[in-house]
C-alpha cells in the first residue's frame, strides 16, 4: 500500500492540487481543512480523498486529528504543510490580530503539525516533511509584515529541523512558491496584478500543478539526499 501523505489546507488552491498529484501517484492521501464544509465535501466527493476537519493553529486539534488519522487510515509518513492564510495592512494600521491569525495559522502550525508526527517517524525511520513558504519570505512585500514573518520563519525552521531529522531518514525541505493563480492571488486588483506579471520573467502567473510536481520530487523515497533546502518556484521572479 502507499504512504500515507497528510496535506494541511489541502482541499483548495494549492493545496487541492498537491493532494491530487499525490494521490495520482499512488500515496494514500488525507487533507486537511478548517473553514469551508462545503468546498470539503465537494473535494472528496470529487477526488474520493477523505477530508479531516482541524484547526492546524491549535495543538490538541492536531494532536487529536493525527492520532485519528492514524488509527483510520495509518501513520502519517509524509507531511506537506500548505494551510496559510493572509491579513494584509502595513504595519501602522495592523491589528494585533491580524499579526496574531497569521503567525499561528502560517508558522505555528508548522511547529505543532510537525511535532505531531515526529516521534512516528522518527520510530519507523522515515518521514517526508515540505513546508510551504513563500517568495515574500525571502523577499519581503509591501503590507505583509505579518506573512512575510511566518513564511521567512518557515524556511527556518526548515533548515533546523532537517538537522535534527537526518539520522532518522526524514527530509525536510521547504518550497517558496512565487505568485500562483489562486483564489488569494486572483483577488489582487486587476492593474496590481498585471504589474506583478510584468516582473515575472516567464511572463505568465504560476499554476498549483507547478508547486504539485515540487512536492512530488522532494517527497519521493529516493529523495533521501535532499533535506534543508528551500526550492524556488517562481518564475525567475526572485533569485534567491
Amino acid at each position: 500500500m502507499g504512504r500515507v501523505a497528510l496535506v494541511t489546507g489541502g482541499t483548495r488552491g494549492i493545496g487541492r492540487q498537491i493532494s491530487i498529484a499525490l494521490k495520482e501517484k499512488g500515496y494514500r492521501v488525507v487533507a486537511n481543512y478548517f473553514g469551508n464544509v462545503d468546498a470539503a465535501k465537494a473535494f472528496t466527493d470529487e477526488t474520493g480523498i477523505p477530508t479531516y476537519r482541524f484547526d492546524v493553529s491549535n495543538y490538541a486539534d492536531c494532536d487529536a486529528a493525527v492520532q485519528k488519522i492514524a488509527h483510520e487510515v495509518g501513520p502519517v509518513e509524509v507531511l506537506v504543510n500548505n494551510a496559510g492564510i493572509t491579513r494584509d495592512s502595513t504595519l501602522h494600521r495592523m491589528n494585533y490580530e491580524q499579526w496574531e491569525d497569521v503567525i499561528h495559522t502560517n508558522l505555528t502550525s508548522c511547529f505543532n503539525m510537525c511535532r505531531c508526527v515526529i516521534e512516528s517517524m522518527r520510530d519507523r525511520g522515515f518521514g517526508r516533511i515540505v513546508n510551504i513558504g513563500s517568495i515574500n519570505g525571502q523577499a519581503g512585500q509591501y503590507g505583509q509584515v505579518n506573512y512575510a514573518a511566518a513564511k521567512s520563519g518557515i524556511h527556518g525552521f526548515t533548515k533546523a529541523l532537517a538537522q535534527e531529522g537526518a539520522a532518522k531518514n526524514i527530509t525536510v525541505n521547504a518550497i517558496a512558491p512565487g505568485y500562483v493563480d489562486t483564489d488569494m492571488v486572483r483577488a489582487v486588483p486587476h492593474n496590481v496584478l498585471e504589474k506583478i506579471i510584468s516582473r515575472i520573467p516567464m511572463g505568465r502567473l504560476g499554476r498549483a500543478d507547478d508547486i504539485a510536481r515540487g512536492v512530488l520530487f522532494l517527497i519521493a523515497d529516493d529523495a533521501d539526499f535532499i533535506t534543508g533546502s528551500t526550492l524556488s518556484i517562481n518564475g525567475g521572479q526572485h533569485m534567491y
